[in-house]
């Protein structure tokens, strides 16, 4: 993934759309929260409790496992990680009348791409600046701050986060800086923390913790610097590393035979796991998805080079790899394919294939078979405008290369999609009731790369990539940002909805009411669209730009929906790329953190 160096000032709220402007009430709801201690010592004497936190519930792994409807207790709501809410009370009859219950600023700038967290009542929610707030779900009310202190030289280049887990009464977090911290889920107060990564080499995490099989499960980030990707579990009670796998086997490995042999570009290869795994309970096993290699040009590392570009089958007791699926051998294109796929059953002719479904950045949809712990290809399609392969091996899913189409040393080529691809990280959601997977994509932005005619040199924690990029849009384009929505039993695409003049990062959320959310656009619009045929319902303008992943959650019988709001990170670069090609199409979009509530009024 592109570092991102791209600083963005802040600007006052733009005027809200007349028809869908913020009343007083809904302004005077705004609440700062309070400024964060310059101090970092701790207070003296015993931490107060709130009440409401008193009777905090504990998460358990059957909580885990069969979540109640009210709650949203991790990142996707369930470890299959459709996004999807069974709550009905807001549905496509009353979302119209759906209006903000509470706002609370974060504090914080930068990309807000976190999704609040919600076990029994009370909401705990990742913020740029490493912290993590816990509030009343229903008042907005603040409960507690924890704030992470970094070292002054801290390596980050993406400096967000994309939220906590819970277990037991701890809530877990993973510092950007490459350290693990449990937090006391009643006070916020660090019960114990450990040193994942070495920062210093370029090792970083922005990703939300994975709680599988009673284990912490996480990840780093940091491929543009020559890092070695890896997997990493942790006992949640002392922290104590249990496992750690990586994602480029060492020479002997299954696996390394498809590194040169000889050298030493396993060791600084790239593959870095920078988005949360997905999980099948019944088999134990974790999928996690992999980044780029490193460098960037393939024709500096000959080979298919596993597990880069890859989904990854982890057994959680032992972090073995039990199967993995790779999507374009020899990545030369920055096309990470860290998102994990859902875990659905679908049907093809006449069969149900308990399956994977992946919506990879190189413009792909592929469907997968995980059914005897392996991970074997079923079929494919691009979602997409794709270049860069001829097509996908009807039996394998081996990518077909179009050599023309393929970044190499010194070569200076053009490529559909984008190196952001034709889905970034922003996950997609499975809705059951209409068997239908929802897409936050981006059409019609395509690539220029200028590689050097020299391999760059490894130092660590610098850059490794020996490339320049330029971002491009397709001639004629009438719009840059889709959703889409795709039945997963036909593999055929049911509807999709353009967005004219953006791009589109909103991750989705879906609802046993019929509904779609996402946010993820310039014009700070978070919207609600019909499951079924995607007409556009309701729409309403926040202080930035929503990245954050919706969810959905109920307090005293009342059902509620909320978002981060808060623009930056790839979406800010990407914005100022188009700015600088389309100039005053693109303006700068306004930034400052905020957790938005929304409940029918």
């Amino acid at each position: 993934m592109m570092p991102i160096r791209l600083a963005i000032s802040g600007r006052n709220m733009l005027a809200c759309r007349p028809a869908l402007g913020l009343s007083l009430a809904a302004l005077a709801l705004v609440a700062s929260l309070p400024a964060v201690p310059q101090s970092t010592q701790p207070p003296s004497g015993p931490t107060p409790v709130n009440p409401l936190l008193a009777h905090y519930s504990p998460v358990s792994d059957e909580r885990l496992r069969n979540p109640d409807p009210g709650d949203w207790l991790m990142i996707r709501r369930t470890w299959d990680g459709w996004g999807y809410s069974p709550l009905e009370q807001i549905s496509t009859k009353n979302v119209s009348r759906l209006r903000p219950i509470w706002i609370a600023s974060t504090g914080q700038t930068n990309g807000h791409e976190a999704a609040p967290l919600v076990n029994n009542g009370v909401m705990f929610v990742a913020t740029p600046g490493q912290q993590v707030l816990a509030l009343d779900a229903k008042t907005g009310t603040f409960l507690w701050r924890y704030r992470h202190q970094m070292p002054e030289d801290v390596i980050i280049l993406h400096p967000t986060s994309r939220g906590v887990a819970l277990y037991g009464d701890k809530v877990f977090f993973a510092g950007g800086d490459a350290v693990l911290i449990a937090l006391d889920a009643r006070t916020g107060k660090e019960i114990w923390k450990t040193k994942v990564g070495d920062n210093t080499s370029g090792y970083y995490m922005s990703l939300a913790p994975q709680v599988a099989g009673g284990k912490v499960i996480v990840g780093t980030s940091g491929g543009e610097l020559g890092v070695r990707g890896f997997v990493a579990a942790f006992d949640p009670e002392s922290g104590k590393e249990l496992w750690r796998t990586f994602m480029i086997p060492a020479p002997g490995q299954p696996g390394s035979e498809t590194w040169p042999p000889g050298g030493d570009e396993w060791k600084t290869g790239g593959a870095s796991v920078w988005v949360t795994g997905n999980y099948d309970a019944q088999s134990n096993l974790a999928y996690w998805g992999t980044g780029n290699g490193g460098p960037w040009m393939g024709d500096r590392r000959p080979g298919d080079n596993l597990y880069t570009s890859s989904t990854v089958a982890i057994d959680v007791a032992t972090g073995d790899i039990k199967g993995y699926f790779q999507y374009h051998p020899n990545d030369s294109w920055d096309w990470d394919e860290v998102s994990p796929p859902i875990l659905v059953d679908y049907v093809r002719g006449g069969k149900t294939i308990k399956g994977l479904i992946d919506v990879a950045r190189d413009g792909y949809i592929r469907y997968l078979d995980r059914g005897n712990g392996e991970i074997t290809f079923v079929d494919g399609a691009p979602f997409v405008k794709q270049n860069a392969f001829h097509g996908l091996d009807p039996k394998t899913g081996r990518a077909d290369v179009d050599d023309e189409h393929k970044p190499g040393t010194g070569k200076t080529v053009s490529f559909c999609p984008s190196q952001w691809g034709g889905k970034n990280w922003p996950p997609v959601a499975f809705n059951p009731k209409t068997r239908l997977m929802y897409v936050p994509a981006n059409e019609n932005l395509c690539m220029t790369t200028v590689a050097d005619a020299m391999p760059p040199e490894y130092s660590p924690g610098l850059d490794y990539t020996g490339v320049t990029t330029m971002l491009r849009v397709q001639p004629g384009a009438d719009h840059i940002g889709e959703v889409q929505a795709w039945n997963v039993d036909t593999g055929k695409k049911v509807w999709h909805h353009n967005f004219a003049t953006s791009a589109n990062w909103g991750p989705m959320l879906t609802t046993g009411g019929g509904l779609v959310f996402s946010g993820g656009t310039n014009d700070r619009l978070f919207r609600a669209f019909d499951a079924a045929g995607g007409r556009l319902l309701w729409e309403y303008p926040t202080n930035s730009g929503v990245l954050g992943q919706p969810v959905s959650y109920i307090v005293d019988g009342k059902q509620y929906v909320a978002v981060l709001s808060g623009w930056g990170i790839d979406s800010a670069s990407v914005q100022s790329r188009l700015n600088s090609i389309l100039p005053g199409q693109y303006p700068e979009v306004p930034q400052g953190g905020a957790v938005w509530v929304f409940a029918v009024k």
